[in-house]
């Protein structure tokens, strides 16, 4: 079956400060985020620019800036494709991410402000509401709760590291949430998170926390031995 066109979303906003090839480089890593761009799909330096509605200059440096990071790889002469990670890159990933992840929530059990861990609780409450038939919006609530944490660690080298982190795990495919009864276990380790979190307990958010990636490493091995 054909697959279908990958979006890389509106037209880049002029006039705001930002380089046009930074703009575009980061329109793309979005558009990887949101699962606009998947394992497979084909990048060409032509369609991008005319869906961002700018030149073929600045594509083709985001495009060499995500070919150098590892996210895609020439397609045969015929553009780049969006890399398949294979399964020791999906351990390796997930390995680093538990440590970063645990790291994050003991930092943030240590500076945390009470509105932050009011915000965590608010998020948490939108995934819980947030219909189980939308992974997209759940896998989208689910950033938010790990980013929220990693601000409230008030540690930017961490910060920007877990944002890199975050455009490998878009690479992977469908959320974890697609696999029955991962919504509602990984509410109750969020919530357990959370008011490890509020009491300032770091050992124990950080245990939490990489349990919690480790449920999730169980998940996406279960969805990719059904691919």
């Amino acid at each position: 079956m054909a697959r279908r066109p990958a979006k890389a979303g509106g037209s880049i906003a002029r006039g705001s400060g930002v380089a046009l090839g930074e703009a575009v480089f980061r329109s793309l890593c979005e558009a990887l985020q949101a699962g606009s761009y998947r394992a497979g799909d084909r990048l060409r330096e032509e369609e991008v620019a005319q869906r961002l509605k700018v030149s073929r200059t600045p594509v083709r440096e985001a495009l060499g800036r995500l070919a150098a990071r590892g996210f895609v790889e020439p397609a045969g002469g015929r553009g780049l494709i969006v890399r398949n990670l294979d399964i020791s890159e999906v351990l390796e990933l997930y390995a680093m991410r538990e440590i970063m992840e645990g790291a994050a929530a003991r930092l943030a059990a240590a500076h945390a402000s009470t509105p932050e861990v009011d915000a965590l609780r608010d998020i948490e409450q939108a995934f819980v509401e947030a219909s189980e038939t939308d992974t997209a919006d759940m896998a989208r609530l689910n950033r938010a709760f790990h980013e929220a944490i990693c601000r409230a660690a008030r540690n930017r080298y961490l910060d920007n590291a877990s944002r890199e982190l975050q455009d490998w795990i878009a690479l992977l495919g469908p959320t974890t949430f697609t696999v029955t009864g991962r919504p509602s276990t990984s509410h109750g380790e969020h919530k357990a998170i959370i008011e490890a979190i509020a009491a300032r307990d770091g050992d124990k958010a950080e245990q939490l926390a990489r349990a919690h990636i480790r449920e999730a490493l169980r998940c996406r091995l279960k969805l990719l031995q059904k691919q």
